[in-house]
């Protein structure tokens, strides 16, 4: 089993920027795909990116792509997502989460397991 905690959100004008940390649990941690997610009221829940357990290859949703830029150290069990350029429509509540088992590559929402308790980011006009 993986805990999940997410930190780092916040309150920023648009074209300012954050960066979200998610600090895994377990010993195998550094094993697993970490994505990060975001839902707004009313909207499933998306994926944001995605980083592969060696850091080798990542995934980022085209409206993030340039802006928005995922990486680990593994040494810490700790993901990041770095945010520049943010715009209002990225206000939303960001998780991040880990498939049901290492060493599974995937971008699908389904097949993510575990899940943070999610930090709000809000980005205003």
């Amino acid at each position: 089993q993986v805990q999940l905690v997410e930190s780092g959100g916040g309150l920023v004008q648009a074209g300012g920027s954050l960066r979200l940390s998610c600090v895994a649990s377990g010993r195998t941690a550094s094993s697993y795909t970490m994505g990060w997610f975001r839902q707004t009221p009313g909207k499933e829940r998306e994926i944001v990116a995605a980083i592969k357990w060696s850091g080798t290859h990542t995934y980022y949703a085209d409206s993030v792509k340039g802006r928005f830029t995922i990486s680990r150290d593994n040494a810490k069990n700790t993901v990041y997502l770095q945010m520049n350029s943010l715009k209002p429509e990225d206000t939303a509540v960001y998780y991040c989460a880990v498939p049901a088992a290492p060493y599974i590559w995937t971008t699908v929402l389904n097949n993510y397991r575990y899940w943070g308790q999610g930090t709000q980011v809000t980005v205003s006009s």
